[in-house]
């Protein structure tokens, strides 16, 4: 049995290759995301590990912000002189690091990196913990010279001498470039600006006396660990962060986690679409494969071969095609991952292929994916074929499927889609995001799964109808590649699954995406009174230079101030909720429309006072006059009082968790040194918009990290963010579609084998081979067009229930792309024709006689 299971592998290898290729893209993607996960995992683990201190001492936190506010914490700079009296300390230095600077060149260009990460400025001192080394010029001397890190140099072609302009928190400043230093650890992707340790203080923090760190190193022989305690006692438990080099380290690393886990998830996601397209394409194969071997089993059995050899022959058969897919997917995981660390380095992230990590992990994740997806994919057609009667070598070779009821299905499919269906009903009807969201996401699987069951009972009723017009257009060659499509539903709606699968997920968020930008149209249009919105290209705040300037814009009237806060809220019903506060200037009616349940923009605005979403206040059992006990980073605290409770329509107010807002002289007294983050501008009576725009970008010129935007550019920002999902969706849909013509081809391919003696009769009688290949191509259409109209219905009764689950979040209006949705049907029967070039060709190109002799 062994034997002829590897002859019969052997002898049908072309026909499995396509299957083999679903494996290879499904395993390729896990492999490559756990290697360049890991890759780059290691490579910052080192890069912390070597230029963390033995033990630093930072400001003391306990508030997350998740929006950058612009303000710095910070500790004294005589901090060092005290630590470095503790015995076992060898020195300890006040370090100088920002990263709420703008640097520009002399044409007024940003020199900092366009990808989102950082612009940092520190002071330059000789440590063996610098991750650049100065390969060129001299180290900055003075106030007014800066070394600048060679990558951002080449990239922005700044060379020795030339003078840049820092545009910090406490002012704006001029250095002249005095040296070049060249990174010896990997370059994680920021431009490093460097002055003098003398100067830095003053022009970063605005006082020689303030440093953001204290960098501590160890005599020898004092291990970190005993140093952190006798730091601590030193200058007080609670009052700053201690942390060892390892404890440093880690901290890095679990900052720059998130950016690998969203890289991680997307590859992953690719990875589970190519495994769940690919499990209908290789149960496909298999069944074909078995029906047509219908004679060579039956013979089996009646030399002696029991069911469960059969079923064993199968099943090896299918693990020799999931090492092998695995084993090429393993491969070409590893290609990806370099591939992935080469668009890294064009991001400005110089990781090196040669220090590539292959964990254990990740051969053997390869391996469990593609032979356990190729196992499970073939057993149903396994069990199948052990049930073939030695009597079956007797007879003409059948099809298998044709004719065989499909009262299983329909009794399954129709008990898994009610379920499907009432998790959905739960979903619009629910009244909390969190319950709405988990009953969507089951409702999705339920009736995915569903609809997979059912789609053969669904093949003969709308096939008729999508081919309905074949027969008159083409026919009879139309209505044999019709009924070619009906003869065996069961393999008719597993090639469409495939499909399916990819345009439900694209119809589901296209639907979702147009309801959200539809939406957001509508808030902006209800909320924002400005002329325009002044905001840095990545939402960061900016200096009080950039407000100064536009207010001293011709034509400028009104300017209203946006500053964010992270607070930490004691409710009513003891909770402790921390979340981003929005600070204002009074006049923030004149630029904002704002609904209110109870009280106004004056009380919430008012020293002292607080004002927040209505829903969220109800929640937690907050009325108008409430006092609240509020956090504010650096361990401020106060108590404020609810002085207003807005209704928005929007779940959270104004955007962050609880809409909460205050005026902004209560920001400056608790976040000090804070940025504007945006400025609302209204043009002064006897100037139009169109008149101050011209004069808003010549003063925002100076500086190019932020724009002035009006409503039209605002929406257009936010369709663009939108967009950036709905690319990832289309990426996916492109990945299952690549899938499905696979399974299509393989389906049409081993159907043309299947009907070999059939073909070469229909050729006897005249059909010519320009026929042949349209009955095909027709064939091979209506499927294709089977899987999308299956899959689009599936998606826009998902998308339907997504947009009420954002209703709940306030974006209450629902829009379907019909122009998506349109473009994807004719996408679809193109596909069909694409996937049926090759089969029909082949088909075309037989023997007559040898074809009528085929048994």
């Amino acid at each position: 049995m062994l034997k002829a299971t590897l002859r019969s592998f052997l002898a049908h290898k072309g026909r499995l290759l396509l299957s083999a290729l679903a494996v290879v893209l499904s395993v390729a993607f896990v492999a490559g995301s756990l290697i360049f996960s890991d890759t780059v995992t290691r490579t910052f683990d080192r890069l912390f590990a070597s230029t963390s201190a033995d033990v630093t001492v930072e400001p003391r936190d306990d508030l997350n912000a998740s929006v950058p506010t612009g303000a710095v914490q910070t500790v004294p700079a005589s901090l060092a002189g005290k630590v470095a009296q503790v015995d076992g300390v060898e020195s300890a230095h006040a370090d100088v690091s920002v990263e709420n600077i703008t640097v520009v060149d002399s044409d007024n260009e940003s020199v900092g990196p366009t990808t989102g990460a950082p612009t940092i400025a520190t002071d330059w001192y000789v440590t063996d913990r610098s991750p650049v080394k100065l390969t060129s010029g001299h180290a900055p001397r003075g106030a007014g010279e800066a070394m600048l890190d060679a990558d951002t140099a080449d990239k922005k072609h700044v060379k020795i001498g030339d003078t840049l302009t820092v545009m910090a928190q406490p002012g704006t400043f001029k250095v002249k470039i005095v040296g070049i230093a060249t990174f010896t650890t990997t370059n994680p992707g920021a431009a490093l600006v460097y002055l003098d340790p003398e100067t830095a203080g003053t022009q970063l923090l605005g006082s020689a006396d303030k440093a953001t760190s204290i960098s501590v190193d160890a005599a020898r022989g004092v291990s970190d660990a005993a140093l952190d305690k006798r730091v601590v006692a030193a200058i007080g438990a609670g009052t700053y962060d201690v942390k060892t080099a390892d404890e440093q380290a880690k901290s890095s690393s679990e900052s720059l986690g998130g950016f690998l886990d969203v890289i991680k998830y997307v590859m992953l996601g690719f990875a589970g679409i190519a495994v769940l397209v690919g499990v209908f394409l290789i149960v496909n194969t298999f069944s074909m494969l078995i029906a047509q071997r219908t004679r060579e089993l039956g013979l089996l059995r009646a030399l002696g071969a029991d069911r469960r050899q059969v079923r064993r022959s199968v099943l090896t058969e299918a693990v020799l095609l999931g090492l092998v897919g695995s084993t090429l997917g393993l491969a070409a995981g590893i290609g990806l991952a370099a591939g992935l660390i080469k668009l890294m380095s064009a991001f400005g992230m110089n990781l090196k292929a040669t220090e590539m990590v292959v964990g254990w992990a990740t051969p053997v994740s390869a391996y469990v994916v593609g032979v356990g997806v190729t196992f499970v994919a073939a057993y149903l057609p396994a069990r199948r074929a052990a049930t073939v009667s030695p009597m079956a070598a007797l007879a003409d070779a059948d099809i298998a499927g044709v004719g065989r009821p499909l009262k299983v299905r329909a009794v399954v499919g129709t008990v898994v889609g009610a379920l499907g269906v009432a998790a959905l009903a739960g979903c619009v009807t629910s009244s909390k995001t969190a319950s709405a969201a988990s009953l969507l996401g089951l409702g999705v699987v339920l009736t995915l799964i569903a609809t997979v069951i059912a789609g053969p009972l669904l093949v003969r009723p709308v096939i008729r109808v999508l081919g309905g017009a074949f027969p008159a257009l083409f026919g009879s060659i139309g209505r044999m590649s019709q009924r070619n499509a009906l003869r065996n539903p069961r393999r008719t709606g597993a090639t469409a699954a495939a499909l399916m699968v990819g345009l439900a997920l694209v119809g589901g968020m296209s639907v979702a995406s147009a309801s959200m930008s539809k939406s957001f149209d509508q808030q902006i249009d209800k909320t924002l009174g400005a002329d325009f919105v002044i905001q840095n290209a990545n939402f960061t705040p900016f200096s009080t230079e950039v407000t100064d300037a536009v207010r001293d814009t011709e034509g400028v009237g009104l300017v209203v101030r946006q500053r964010f806060a992270p607070v930490a809220v004691r409710l009513p019903d003891g909770e402790r909720v921390e979340t981003t506060a929005t600070g204002y200037d009074d006049r923030v009616d004149d630029v904002a429309h704002v609904t209110y349940a109870e009280g106004g923009t004056a009380a919430a605005l008012a020293d002292g006072a607080i004002g927040m979403d209505v829903d969220f206040a109800e929640d937690h059992g907050v009325r108008l006059g409430s006092v609240l006990p509020v956090q504010f980073p650096g361990g401020r605290t106060t108590s404020l009082k609810v002085g207003a409770l807005t209704d928005q329509d929007t779940g959270d107010g104004f955007g962050m968790q609880g809409g909460l807002f205050l005026g902004i002289a209560t920001v400056e007294k608790y976040v000090p040194d804070g940025q504007d983050s945006a400025l609302y501008v209204n043009a002064a009576s006897g100037t139009t918009g169109d008149q101050l725009r011209p004069r808003l970008e010549q003063t925002l010129d100076a500086y190019p990290q932020v724009q002035a935007r009006d409503q039209a550019d605002y929406k257009k920002l936010v369709h663009d963010q939108i967009a950036v999902l709905l690319y990832l969706v289309y990426a996916l849909l492109g990945l299952a579609i690549v899938i499905a013509v696979l399974g299509v081809v393989n389906t049409l391919a081993l159907s043309v084998v299947e009907r070999t003696r059939e073909i070469g009769l229909l050729r006897a009688i005249g059909l010519g081979r320009r026929q042949l290949r349209r009955m095909v191509r027709l064939e091979s259409v209506v499927i294709a067009v089977f899987g999308a109209v299956l899959g689009l219905a599936l998606g826009l009764v998902w998308g339907v229930c997504i947009q009420q689950v954002l209703e709940l979040q306030g974006m209450k209006a629902f829009a379907v792309p019909w122009g998506t949705i349109v473009a994807v049907v004719v996408g679809s029967a193109v596909v069909g024709v694409v996937a049926a070039l090759l089969p029909a060709l082949r088909a075309s190109r037989m023997n007559v006689l040898a074809a009528i002799a085929h048994e």
